[in-house]
């Protein structure tokens, strides 16, 4: 299963700067794996230590020595640790005593030695009083799959390459199969576990019930991992999501949560959710101008589910409904389709993304985002309808911004407007 993270972990091994390296993102999107397969294929040697299973790994970092540390790694393992040719991941990190901040000293006192360390939870662990070494590691954030790499991680390689390489008129001469193939992707999602079972031909059912558990998980990490008294709350919001994308704005509403509900109450659980990267946090943006974060509005949002075919296990969508002709493309308009879209342009482009909307306008913008010095309004639409009155109207109103619209539609440039293909949302923003 080829991840496109993959060149970035080659591009941070040849650097001359390079820094301790700390992946994070949500629980089971790979990235165990992917640190594996990089040490095994682009190292003489792996050191891998599980610091939630490995007793030594309770004492590892009792002190700050690192040429203790490295003797011990060499006396448990039995691998001897060379600079340049050796891997040293530390997995679940965080539950290693003193782990993370031991990454500084790793940096300072052997830069030489090449490091990674992975963690499920790592952003909430580093809220709970443990010192993180600023300016002294580097960090990627690993998403599920995307539809690239569900391609290729299911026998559609060349579909996948031929997607990457921006050629618009070849694409569009596989426009069919590109959709058949998005409608697996929108039931599958791109969690590694569900991905691999539906390439192993394994029934709807068996990837269904993978993702229902990578779900309870998530409901365990809740009871696990946050405050005694967070937890009811948490777990309120995690269960309205669904509900929430269901309104007609999808704007987040507490009063929805249970009746009478405020921010205050539940601002901690949310930012929780967003830490444990389990949803993704999407602001509402004033006015579409440069710098977006400047005219970001924190009581206005969206939050999405981090994976359409999690999104679609919650809410329990038969999977007929999903691949089955168009008629998951009509039911799901909206929120749905958001999400994946979301998620492709946030896996593609890590740069914030926000939505429009205006209290004197009945104008919503699905998304704004901001590329270098360009604000691009971008709309989502199901299915093949290229009716855009709103973004119309909102480009009409700001001249200089030329819109977005990601339906089932080829690709076309209106002038006004550029229709991207929903299965081409993430090639776009890479190319």
């Amino acid at each position: 299963m080829e991840r496109i993270a993959y060149n970035r972990l080659i591009e941070w091994k040849t650097s001359p700067q390079r820094k301790p390296l700390i992946v994070h993102g949500a629980r089971q999107v790979g990235k165990t794996w992917l640190l594996k397969e990089f040490g095994q294929r682009e190292y003489a040697s792996l050191v891998y230590v599980n610091c939630d299973k490995e007793p030594f790994a309770a004492d590892l970092f009792r002190d700050y020595d690192i040429r203790r540390i490295l003797l011990a790694l060499e006396a448990n393992t039995g691998v001897q640790i060379r600079e340049g040719e050796t891997l040293v991941v530390f997995d679940e990190i965080q539950e290693a005593p003193r782990g993370i901040a031991a990454l500084k000293y790793f940096c300072e006192d052997a830069p030489r030695i090449h490091v990674a360390a992975a963690g499920s939870l790592l952003g909430i662990t580093l809220h709970e009083g443990t010192s993180f070494p600023v300016g002294k590691v580097d960090e990627l954030t690993l998403r599920p799959l995307c539809f690239s790499e569900f391609l290729s991680g299911t026998g559609d390689a060349p579909l996948a390459r031929l997607l990457e390489s921006g050629d618009k008129a070849a694409v569009d001469t596989m426009r069919e199969t590109f959709i058949e193939r998005l409608r697996r992707y929108f039931f599958t999602g791109g969690m590694p576990e569900a991905v691999a079972a539906f390439a192993q031909g394994r029934a709807l059912a068996d990837v269904r019930r993978i993702q229902d558990n990578i779900i309870l998980a998530y409901q365990n990490d809740i009871s696990k991992h946050a405050p005694v008294r967070e937890v009811p709350r948490i777990n309120l919001v995690w269960r309205s999501l669904v509900a929430q994308l269901a309104k007609e704005n999808k704007k987040f509403i507490y009063g929805a949560i249970k009746r009478g509900g405020r921010a205050k109450e539940f601002e901690t659980a949310i930012q929780w959710l967003v830490d444990a990267g389990t949803v993704n946090r999407v602001n509402r943006a004033n006015k579409p101008a440069l710098p977006l974060r400047f005219y970001e509005d924190f009581n206005a949002f969206k939050l999405f589910p981090l994976d359409c075919g999690l999104m679609g296990a919650m809410a329990q969508a038969p999977a007929a409904e999903i691949l089955t002709g168009s008629a998951h493309f009509e039911e799901y308009k909206g929120a749905f389709t958001e999400a994946y879209v979301l998620e492709e342009m946030l896996a593609a482009n890590p740069s914030q993304v926000f939505y429009f909307s205006a209290a004197d306008s009945t104008v919503e913008i699905d998304f704004l985002v901001q590329l270098g010095t360009e604000i691009v309004p971008v709309e989502v639409k199901a299915a093949e309808n290229l009716n855009s009155k709103s973004l119309r109207t909102f480009v009409s109103a700001h001249d200089t911004l030329k819109g977005m619209r990601f339906s089932l539609a080829p690709h076309r440039d209106q002038g006004w407007m550029r229709n991207v293909p929903l299965y081409a949302v993430g090639a776009f923003f890479r190319t």
